[in-house]
């Protein structure tokens, strides 16, 4: 069973920084394509960065030039720099790994962080 575990989310004030970090575990396969979500409250879910295997990534044009996805494949670990934090990044931000052109056939979430940015 594939297991995403996030870490590394709270309180900060706007300006400051925090570290994601997501864990995975379990995966016969090799997890090409790892990305981070996040919801606001009353919010759909949407993308922030990608990152493949390879190291190319991608970012939602709110956040780029602030974030900075990066990936361990040694450790299956993603990583998710915030730095610049602004009120309206607080959100649940969950870890994505994309299976689905493997023989699991799916994605895989973890069950979230929750990081809350004060003015």
């Amino acid at each position: 069973q594939v297991q995403l575990v996030e870490s590394g989310g709270g309180l900060v004030q706007a300006g400051g920084s925090l570290r994601l970090s997501c864990a995975a575990s379990g995966s016969l396969f090799i997890i090409n394509t790892m990305a981070w979500y996040r919801q606001a409250p009353g919010k759909q879910r949407e993308l922030v960065a990608v990152i493949t295997v390879g190291g190319s990534t991608n970012y939602a044009d709110s956040v780029k030039g602030r974030f900075t996805i990066s990936r361990d494949n040694a450790k299956n670990t993603v990583y998710l720099q915030m730095n610049s934090l602004k009120p309206e990044d607080t959100a649940v931000y969950y870890c994505n790994a994309d299976l689905r052109k493997t023989p699991y056939g799916m994605d895989y979430w973890g069950k979230g962080t929750l990081v809350t940015v004060s003015s």
